[in-house]
């Protein structure tokens, strides 16, 4: 008999816990997130990039050559954004670990993508 405590910290046996209440609970949750419509997707759009989408947004607009940037185009183009900074980022991170630093310098990634095929294009880009 397992015991666990409620949020008033009295003390239940998992016996007396009826698994049709939690399994009732966990569908109204999700209906609940459904219920907010167009407003609820532009949100947990938001939450699955961790940059920010409107400047990606800005940042493309800034080409002369693009007008008009739907939510779609600017969530793709903000999350090959992410995953291309992850990649550097490993990348470089594994040139510090060979020299065992502990901080990413400018010569690791300068190292990644002198190393790394994918990253050849990037070869005088950091030359500043």
């Amino acid at each position: 008999m397992e015991e666990l405590a409620n949020e008033s910290g009295d003390n239940l046996n998992t016996d007396d816990v009826n698994t049709d209440d939690v399994e009732l609970t966990e569908a109204n949750t999700e209906n609940q997130d459904e219920s907010h419509g167009d407003t609820n997707t532009e949100e947990k759009a938001e939450r699955l990039t961790k940059l920010p989408m409107s400047r990606i947004k800005h940042i493309m607009k800034m080409d002369p050559e693009v007008s008009l940037a739907s939510q779609d185009a600017v969530f793709l183009i903000s999350k090959a954004t992410e995953l291309f900074i992850q990649t550097l980022a490993k990348e470089a991170q594994s040139f510090t670990a060979q020299s065992k630093k502990k901080t990413i310098q400018k010569k690791d990634v300068e190292s990644a993508v002198a190393s790394v095929e994918s990253l050849v294009f990037l070869e005088g880009a950091l030359d500043i």
